[in-house]
């Protein structure tokens, strides 16, 4: 059974069809990248997904349960993490305590254990800063734990998305253009992270433009052109599909897919 699914997902905005009729699987255990060209709908499915756009029609399962309708504090509780296309830490707060923002929706302490500095309260709250450095650790960032986010230089940053997302232990994890702005070395770094997040069990949605990562990680590729779906499958079979090779360049897509 399909961990997370999407049937029939129509997005409208006034008079325009961001998403129609897209319909695809995330199975346990698996990488798969959505890709397309820019304004294909990629960003508009993790919106979905997260509860942050409504649909106009279709519905999102997760577990087989309805996810379409809940509230986005909702699905992070239930699993869904996120990281975003334009960095979006708390600047002003350490690496650490980026990370231990994130595990507020596994917290039980209720704000009358934390005024009064009751003993499970302080307990909690130093298993939250455990686990927030073991996210850290995970990524490569414990010897920046303490540092100011905004001092953090932009390939660190964008490795304290990925752990942040990771402190709220997260089932399913939707990575968006995680290697925006990463020199070479860093993406290759990067990919070692999706992998290792995907052997902990962890399912991986990723959105991404830099398709060395895609090819070289995932297991299956979705594709979006204007909305609409137009191929899915394995990396190899989806960067020869004549309908993908037209939305990317409109000709032969050697110098773009093929690594």
């Amino acid at each position: 059974m399909a961990h997370l699914s999407l049937q029939d997902v129509c997005v409208r905005f006034g008079g325009l069809m961001a998403l129609t009729d897209v319909t695809f699987d995330l199975h346990s255990g698996e990488i798969l990248s959505l890709i397309g060209p820019n304004g294909a709908g990629k960003t508009t499915i993790f919106n979905v997904i997260t509860g942050v756009y409504k649909v106009s029609s279709g519905r999102v399962l997760y577990d087989g349960s309805q996810l379409t309708g809940r509230r986005p504090h909702h699905i992070l509780e239930a699993g869904i993490a996120r990281t975003f296309q334009n960095i979006r830490l708390f600047t002003a707060m350490t690496a650490v305590e980026n990370v231990m923002v994130a595990r507020h929706c596994r917290s039980s302490t209720g704000v009358f254990g934390a005024v009064l500095r009751l003993a499970s309260q302080r307990d909690e709250e130093r298993d939250i800063h455990d686990r927030a450095m073991k996210a850290l650790e995970f990524v490569g960032m414990a010897d920046h734990a303490d540092v100011t986010a905004k001092n953090l230089p932009y390939g660190l940053q964008r490795r304290l998305e990925i752990a942040r997302a990771l402190g709220s232990e997260p089932k399913t994890l939707l990575l968006d253009e995680p290697a925006a702005g990463l020199n070479p070395s860093e993406s290759k770094e990067l990919m070692q992270t999706i992998r290792r997040i995907a052997e902990t069990g962890v399912n991986v949605l990723l959105v991404e433009h830099d398709m060395s990562v895609v090819m070289n990680i995932s297991d299956r590729v979705v594709v979006l052109d204007h909305g609409e779906l137009i191929c899915q499958g394995r990396p190899e079979e989806v960067q020869c599909d004549p309908k993908v090779i037209q939305a990317y360049l409109g000709q032969d897509l050697d110098e773009t897919l093929v690594v």
